[in-house]
């Protein structure tokens, strides 16, 4: 009786799950792809100029989807090298005095706020690379800099758990081998643990793109399509957060299709997931 009850309640759980995500498909779609079409694709898409409030209102949102992509690209870039060494240093390198505070501090930055994150950023990294790269300050760069900060502890946690979750004998059978310490590890530990390492990419790579405050107290929030990195740009979430307190009619509906942008991005990114993750079993099998 109790398995079956367990068995109900994980059903309910599981369908619960799939409910929310379907609830929240609907609600999006319903709601921004008709502004869309009344707008139209091609001008909403391909459109460089967001002006919502003029006689002739304007909604295009290229300038915002180049935004998101440089963020947070630079943000991959920065963050992903850091967070696999460091996963790879705290599983096989880190001495066992010195584990446990790191392992803290990396647990410590998961649990910041953003928006402290952000003052960080407003008052650190914005003057640091306006006196001494250029530019206002508020970036690009700046952006990227801070998200690649803030997904590290999502990329080490996820990816050390899958260096540990690789089984002793492939590491000692290469070392038996005549590997290395370090052959060994990138080689055969690494390799196996390939899918729980992009796992963490992933998670990262949503944490950074889906990111808003702390994005906003940085990245200039200027609607217009960059030239460098050191210009200011504004995302696709900052730009729903900064105009939906004051939308109406139109313009709201476009800033719900704007959501709709987003959420296809990150489906995307787990749809390619998926691929690679079902490419490498094959490869494997």
């Amino acid at each position: 009786m109790k398995e079956k009850v367990m068995h109900v309640v994980f059903a309910l759980a599981a369908v619960t799950s799939i409910v929310a995500v379907a609830l929240i498909c609907v609600f999006l779609f319903a709601s921004g792809v008709p502004a869309m079409m009344e707008v139209g694709l091609g001008n909403f898409l391909g459109g460089t100029v967001w002006k919502p409030t003029a006689d002739i209102p304007q909604f295009g949102i290229l300038p915002m989807i180049v935004g998101s992509i440089y963020v947070t690209a630079g943000a991959i870039v920065i963050g992903v090298p850091i967070g696999i060494l460091t996963a790879i240093f705290l599983a096989f390198y880190c001495p066992k005095k010195l584990y446990k505070p790191l392992k803290s501090a990396t647990d410590l930055l998961a649990g910041i706020p953003s928006v402290v994150y952000g003052f960080f950023g407003l008052v650190v990294l914005v003057p640091f690379i306006r006196e001494n790269i250029g530019g206002r300050g508020q970036s690009i760069l700046a952006a990227s800099l801070l998200l690649g900060l803030m997904i590290l502890p999502t990329i080490i946690g996820v990816s050390e758990s899958a260096l540990r979750a690789v089984p002793k004998p492939f590491y000692e059978g290469s070392v038996a081998l005549g590997a290395t310490h370090e052959e060994a590890i990138f080689r055969t530990v690494l390799p196996a643990a390939k899918s729980g390492v992009m796992a963490g990419v992933i998670l990262g790579i949503g944490r950074a793109i889906g990111e808003t405050m702390a994005v906003i107290m940085i990245v200039g929030n200027q609607p217009r399509l960059p030239s460098s990195i050191l210009d200011g740009v504004r995302t696709l979430t900052s730009n729903i957060v900064m105009e939906m307190s004051y939308a109406s009619g139109l313009h709201r509906e476009m800033l719900i299709a704007t959501g709709v942008v987003l959420f296809v991005f990150i489906l995307i990114i787990n749809i390619l997931f998926s691929i690679l993750k079902r490419r490498d079993k094959y490869a494997g099998s």
